[in-house]
């Protein structure tokens, strides 16, 4: 009997199962893990310097309130920080929970619809969070009770 016999690493010779087609799958799946990787770096320094403005500058948690988030969206700076920090933080999410999808749901329609369902609620957060953070407003023109201190009555 004869004893199978497996090629040296580097041999050249090449499973033809195992190889990627051009234009594929794998190119998706490289560009996703990619970014996996990209956006993850880039959320632990927008997290970090989030919690470090919010927590540690000034009077740390108790300063958190209504007023302190109008002044943080006040400048295009913080808007455009917490608008990267949303975005990615849904995208990197979106990307994981797809992956475990994949891996684990057996049947091509519970797969479709699983990750229907996650597009569509990902979709949903991401256009709601940007409306949020570009047409916040904390003086209403109208509003006559209630108002923060800052806000001038019109």
């Amino acid at each position: 009997m004869a004893t199978p016999t497996i090629d040296a690493p580097r041999s050249g010779k090449v499973d033809v199962k195992y190889t990627r087609r051009k234009g594929g799958k794998g190119n998706f799946e490289m560009a996703a893990w990619l970014f996996m990787r990209l956006s993850g770096v880039v959320l632990v320094v927008l997290i970090f310097g989030h919690l470090f403005v919010n927590l540690m500058v000034g009077d740390g948690i108790h300063a958190i309130d209504f007023g302190f988030v109008a002044g943080k969206w006040a400048s295009p700076f913080w808007q455009i920080w917490d608008l990267l920090m949303l975005w990615l933080a849904m995208l990197h999410g979106t990307n994981g929970v797809r992956t475990i999808i994949n891996d684990y749901a057996e049947r091509n329609a519970t797969r479709m619809t699983l990750k229907t369902v996650l597009y569509v609620a990902t979709v949903v957060i991401i256009v709601l969070g940007t409306l949020v953070i570009f047409t916040f407003d904390p003086c209403p023109a109208g509003a006559v009770t209630d108002l923060p201190s800052f806000c001038t009555a019109k």
